[in-house]
């Protein structure tokens, strides 16, 4: 016994198949319309975001003995309590992100290219902070100068001028860089 399907397909319908594969991410979303902005203006060029994944405790033991970085002194045997990276570098959780740096204008400061910053949204801006902003569609890590009315964004490299902000620019600041992950490798 055959059956009529009534919903027979017709050509040229149905979701066009994508020649690159797809992946679907999870991001806070604050920064879902930013990121959409972003890549509508075709200006996406920055290192990887890092999406922020469930937040798992990891408590490894703490030495309260400082470590000495010259002549060596005896160390305590045992350990004073326990350390959580996550609770000791994530203060907002639901605000903060990782991302990854790409070039050379903040070495001045310990920050090199392969590093993971760890930035907060909800922590103020103000001048003096090294922030992670997006003038004109590029993202870029600097430290943040206002005198006045003007802003600047300063690189802790001399090889690199101060970026001026001129009202005409598309300017945002997306958070306070809070830490730095540098490897050692």
């Amino acid at each position: 016994m055959t059956q009529n399907n009534p919903r027979k397909r017709k050509p040229g319908a149905g979701r066009k198949p994508n020649p690159v594969p797809t992946k679907a991410i999870r991001l806070p979303l604050p920064l879902v319309n930013q990121l959409l902005d972003l890549k509508n203006q075709g200006k996406l060029d920055m290192g990887a975001i890092i999406p922020s994944r469930t937040l798992s405790s990891v408590p490894l033991p703490f030495f309260e003995s400082r470590v000495q970085a010259g002549f060596p002194s005896p160390a305590d045997d045992f350990s004073e309590g326990t350390l959580d990276l996550n609770a000791y570098l994530i203060k907002h959780k639901a605000a903060t992100f990782f991302v990854r740096v790409t070039g050379d204008s903040m070495t001045g400061v310990g920050i090199f290219p392969g590093d993971i910053l760890i930035v907060d949204r909800s922590l103020p801006h103000h001048s003096g902070k090294i922030v992670i902003a997006v003038l004109n569609g590029e993202m870029t890590v600097k430290r943040l100068k206002q005198e006045g009315d003007k802003i600047l964004l300063c690189p802790e490299n001399d090889k690199y001028a101060p970026l001026s902000v001129s009202e005409d620019e598309d300017f945002s600041i997306w958070g306070v860089v809070t830490n730095v992950i540098h490897p050692f490798s």
